[in-house]
């Protein structure tokens, strides 16, 4: 198939345009002035930080997207866990990035799981681990909302998976490799889930992303060479997911 083709394919499973209608103006009344453009902070993981992609990340994308551009503090980093990015918001260099931002994105977890399915974990260790992401990103959302006098939009992003993906995935895994990476990261979707339910915090998913709803589309053609990251449609198909969901959560 052509690039070209295949972008067009690709680009129909991201999430519809969601179309916001304007309020109500008096007629005489001047119309509302634009909100003030406040900053996008990420939070998380070599996958907001854009690792193993020669590209604009999605959280950068996002900020790009708005009208008129707002500024991006990407303060994602490659390695981090759960633990490490709580460690980050407790910390009081990042107070004044987070007061700033109107729209914070946390997307952590994966190292977490990463190192149980190394491990050759099991269900028990992949809970274990999950559960510490979900209370580590609840508690960092607690902080950030401290940090604000006013609202704030708290994006909390799940993962396709955890560890590679793809064809490379599949070469080093195997089918049955395959398979348990996913249950490890069925494990940290759903904490990362509850904990934004918890903190009212809103749950963006990446899965239907690159794998379609139903999970069964190849997701290789949005990844990096190493399977283990997005490539720059990759990031543009969740930097769109992200833009779709805060849109319509308002």
């Amino acid at each position: 198939m052509a690039a070209t083709a295949r972008r067009r394919t690709v680009l129909r499973r991201a999430a519809a345009i969601v179309m916001l209608l304007s309020p109500a103006v008096s007629v005489g009344e001047p119309p509302p002035a634009p909100p003030v453009p406040s900053a996008v902070v990420a939070l998380g993981d070599s996958v907001p930080a854009g690792s193993a992609c020669t590209c604009v990340p999605f959280p950068d994308l996002y900020a790009r997207m708005q009208m008129p551009t707002v500024p991006a503090v990407n303060l994602a980093r490659g390695g981090l866990s759960s633990d490490d990015v709580r460690a980050q918001v407790e910390s009081p260099d990042v107070d004044e990035d987070l007061r700033d931002a109107g729209v914070v994105m946390i997307m952590v977890g994966a190292n977490d799981l990463a190192a149980a399915f190394d491990g050759d974990g099991d269900g028990t260790t992949y809970g274990r681990a999950a559960a510490r992401v979900g209370t580590n990103v609840a508690a960092s959302v607690d902080r950030i909302r401290e940090l604000h006098d006013g609202p704030v939009t708290v994006v909390v992003l799940g993962y396709w998976n955890v560890v590679k993906d793809g064809s490379a995935g599949l070469a080093e895994y195997g089918e049955a490799g395959m398979a348990q990476a996913a249950t490890a990261t069925r494990y940290v979707n759903d904490a990362l889930r509850q904990a934004a339910a918890k903190t009212a915090a809103l749950y963006v998913p990446t899965y239907s992303v690159f794998k379609g709803a139903a999970g069964g589309l190849d997701p290789t053609a949005l990844l990096a060479e190493d399977g283990d990251h997005p490539n720059a449609l990759g990031h543009e198909l969740i930097a769109r997911a992200v833009a779709a969901a805060v849109a319509s959560s308002r």
